[in-house]
C-alpha cells in the first residue's frame, strides 16, 4: 500500500532561510519575522492546509566564513540576524489544534537539566504537539558564542548521546506513573515517593535533581534529528523518530535513507518507526504556464552569491576563493557541516557540481529538489521523489513567504489527497499519536529512552553514567 506522504513547513525565524534574495519580492513576507503576527498567521495557514508541522530551524552561527567576517552575511541577511525560535511557539499553539512544532536546539549548548524543563513546558502549553530538532553545532563561530571552542565532528556526536542519556532520565524517570495525585480531598498534590532526584555525572555533563516539571502529555518530545554523515546516521538510527535530510538527487537521498534504516534495524529498532523528511520547494500554478511564470519572476531576485555565503557557513569552507567553474571537491575531512559537502561531491558519482552550479541550485529553497509545474505534475514529482528514496514526506521550503506554503495548500494538497496519498484530517493526540497512531503515547520499548523508564520502578534515585 502506498504510504501517506506528511509535509512539514521548513522556516527560520531570519530575513533569509534558504531562498537569499527572494526577500526583495514584493510579495514575500520574510521582513516580518520579528512580529508574533506573522508566526501566528503562518501557523493557522499550514493548519489549514493540513501540515503535519512546522520545523523551525536554528544555530548560533554568525555566518563569518564567506570572506573571513560576518560583513557578506549580514549584508544580505544571510541567516543573520535570527530570533530565538522557542519563544513564539506558544502564541503558535494557543491559535492551533493540531499543529506540530520542530524546534531546533544544540545538545552541546546548553545544559541538559534547564533544558529538559523548556521542552517540558512547552509540551504542556501545546498539549503535546512539541518535537525537538537535535543539532550539535557544526561552526566555529556558534561555538565561540557559547565560550566553547569547536569539538571535531565525530566527538560532537559522542558528546550529544550522552547528552540524550541525561534528559531521557529527567523525562522519563523523575515522576512515576501516578505520582501526580491532584487530590483536593487529602490536600496531595503528588506523592513524593514517586519522585526522584536524577544523578547525573558524565564525561561532559553533571548535575543532579529532580525533574522539576511534572510529566508532560508525550513526556519526551517528538525526537527528530538531521545528520546524514555516517556518524550522524549511527546517531539518528539510535534515538531519532523523524530525521530530516537533504540533497539534490535521488541518488544522493536514497542511500542515506537506506543505511540509516539498516542500522536501526541492528540496533533492534523497528526501521519503519524513522520517518524520514527530505527537503524540497514546489512551485506550483493552476496551470503549468503559470508556474513556469512564478519561477522566471522568483529567479530575478535569486542572489546566488549569497547562497555562497550560506554554503560556507555551513560547510566552514570559504567558497569566496574558489573559482565559479572550478568543480567541488571534498577528501572527507570537516569539521563543518559533512553531509552538505557530500550531497555535492561524492555522495552521485555520476554528477559533477562546480561552485556556479552549486550558487545557482542553492539559491531557491536550498539543497533540495525544486518542483515546478501545474497540480497534478507537481504531484507526481513529489510521489516519484518519495518512491525513488523511500522517504516519508517533505520538509518544503519556499521561494517566498507565505506564498510558498500557501499555494502548496491550494493546489497540490487536493490533489494527493484525490490520489490518497495525504491525510484528509489530522489523527487525535499528540504529535507523536499523529504520526504513529493513538497507541503511541511514548516512546516505544525498543527506543533507548525506555531503559531509563524501567529504571524508575527499581530506584528511588536513579543515576545515569
Amino acid at each position: 500500500m502506498p504510504k501517506e506522504i506528511r509535509v512539514n513547513a521548513f522556516a527560520m525565524q531570519s530575513p533569509v532561510h534558504h531562498s537569499p534574495g527572494l526577500w526583495r519580492h514584493p510579495h514575500d513576507r520574510s521582513l516580518d519575522y520579528t512580529t508574533l503576527a506573522y508566526w501566528t498567521d503562518l501557523a493557522k495557514l499550514l493548519e489549514r492546509s493540513k501540515f503535519d508541522a512546522l520545523f523551525i530551524a536554528d544555530s548560533m552561527a554568525a555566518n563569518d566564513v564567506f570572506g573571513g567576517s560576518y560583513h557578506a552575511a549580514l549584508a544580505v541577511g544571510a541567516q543573520i540576524p535570527k530570533l530565538d525560535p522557542i519563544v513564539s511557539v506558544s502564541a503558535m499553539a494557543l491559535v492551533t489544534e493540531h499543529l506540530g512544532f520542530g524546534i531546533t536546539s544544540n545538545a552541546l549548548y546548553e545544559p541538559p537539566f534547564p533544558f529538559a524543563r523548556r521542552m517540558s513546558t512547552l509540551d504542556h502549553l501545546t498539549k503535546g504537539r512539541i518535537g525537538w530538532n537535535i543539532v550539535t553545532g557544526h561552526t566555529v563561530s556558534g561555538a565561540k558564542a557559547v565560550g566553547q571552542t569547536l569539538t571535531p565532528h565525530d566527538q560532537r556526536y559522542d558528546m550529544a548521546d550522552e547528552y540524550l542519556e541525561a534528559v531521557y532520565a529527567l523525562w522519563e524517570a523523575s515522576w512515576e506513573d501516578g505520582a501526580v495525585a491532584r487530590d483536593r480531598t487529602r490536600r496531595v498534590f503528588a506523592d513524593p515517593g514517586k519522585v526522584h532526584k536524577i544523578t547525573h555525572h558524565g564525561a561532559h555533563f553533571q548535575f543532579e535533581g529532580l525533574h522539576l516539571a511534572e510529566p508532560s502529555p508525550q513526556r519526551t518530545p517528538v525526537l527528530f534529528q538531521a545528520g546524514a554523515s555516517s556518524r550522524g546516521r549511527a546517531f539518528a538510527a539510535r534515538h531519532a523518530e523523524c530525521i530530516f535530510v537533504s540533497g539534490p538527487t535521488p541518488q544522493v537521498i536514497g542511500p542515506v535513507v537506506a543505511d540509516t534504516r539498516r542500522r536501526a534495524a541492528a540496533l533492534g529498532r523497528d526501521p519503519n518507526d524513522l520517518l524520514f523528511f527530505s527537503m524540497a520547494t514546489v512551485i506550483v500554478g493552476a496551470t503549468a504556464a503559470a508556474a513556469q511564470t512564478k519561477l522566471q519572476d522568483y529567479r530575478r531576485y535569486i542572489n546566488p552569491q549569497a547562497a555562497l555565503i550560506l554554503f560556507s557557513g555551513w560547510t566552514g569552507i570559504d567558497f569566496s576563493k574558489f573559482d565559479l567553474d572550478a568543480p567541488i571537491q571534498f577528501d572527507g575531512k570537516s569539521d563543518g557541516l559533512v553531509s552538505a559537502l557530500e550531497a555535492f561531491s561524492i555522495a552521485d558519482p555520476g554528477r559533477v557540481w562546480t561552485v556556479r552550479e552549486l550558487a545557482d541550485h542553492n539559491a531557491i529553497g536550498g539543497r533540495g529538489p525544486v518542483f515546478v509545474g501545474d497540480p497534478g505534475q507537481v504531484a507526481d514529482q513529489i510521489i516519484d521523489w518519495v518512491d525513488a528514496t523511500d522517504v516519508d514526506g517533505l520538509n518544503l521550503s519556499y521561494a517566498i513567504t507565505p506564498a510558498g506554503f500557501e499555494d502548496f495548500g491550494a493546489y497540490v494538497v487536493p490533489e494527493l489527497q484525490r490520489r490518497g496519498r495525504f491525510k484528509r484530517d489530522y489523527a487525535a493526540g499528540t504529535l507523536r499519536q499523529k504520526l504513529y497512531g493513538p497507541d503511541r503515547e511514548r516512546l516505544p520499548g525498543n527506543h533507548p529512552a525506555a531503559s531509563k523508564r524501567r529504571a524508575e520502578t527499581r530506584h528511588h534515585a536513579l543515576e545515569t553514567v
